[in-house]
């Protein structure tokens, strides 16, 4: 996937597009490694306001923290690249918005701040979905290990991002569909 264009974000976002505005669901993002690409990917659309309710830039852990509300505590044991924050980076901008759908990224995208257990390329996603504020969101974690440098590693990251979001979005309007 180290070759991921322009063109081929752009459809992703499209369908995404497409089928959160037949649903009437919005989507919300909470990015760090990313630095916004996911935003910038979705709003490049035309009528994305009618689907995208807003994104979170939070490099730092002070913004996942106060943004977010990502414990601290979380951060300090775990890592920021790590699945529990970014599942706690989901609800927390599920719980800041007017979204049913969030994604959440973080990451090394390099070319440094690698570790052995977190080498460069390691990246680590949450999707959230809450459709209705009487049950508590599901959300999804995922890690995934990306060669190339910082900019194919930060591509392959929103494009992993948006089919999941794809795919997701499909099958919860099956289910609804079938209810």
């Amino acid at each position: 996937m180290s070759t991921i264009n322009v063109h081929s974000l752009e459809l992703l976002a499209q369908q995404l597009g497409q089928q959160l505005f037949a649903h009437r669901w919005r989507l919300v993002t909470a990015e760090s490694c990313t630095g916004g690409g996911i935003s910038q990917t979705l709003t490049a659309i035309a009528g994305s306001s009618a689907w995208f309710d807003r994104g979170f830039v939070t490099y730092s852990n002070a913004a996942k923290c106060e943004m977010l509300a990502v414990p601290l505590a979380l951060l300090e044991t775990q890592g920021a690249v790590s699945e529990p924050v970014v599942a706690a980076m989901a609800q927390g901008a599920l719980a800041a918005s007017d979204a049913q759908l969030a994604v959440a990224v973080s990451g090394i995208a390099g070319p440094g701040g690698g570790t052995p257990t977190k080498p460069v390329g390691c990246v680590c996603f949450g999707w959230g979905m809450q459709l209705d504020l009487q049950t508590p969101p599901q959300i999804v974690t995922a890690t995934h290990h990306f060669d190339g440098d910082r900019r194919q590693i930060r591509d392959q990251s929103i494009a992993v991002a948006l089919q999941q979001l794809v795919e997701m979005v499909s099958a919860a309007g099956q289910t609804s569909d079938a209810e």
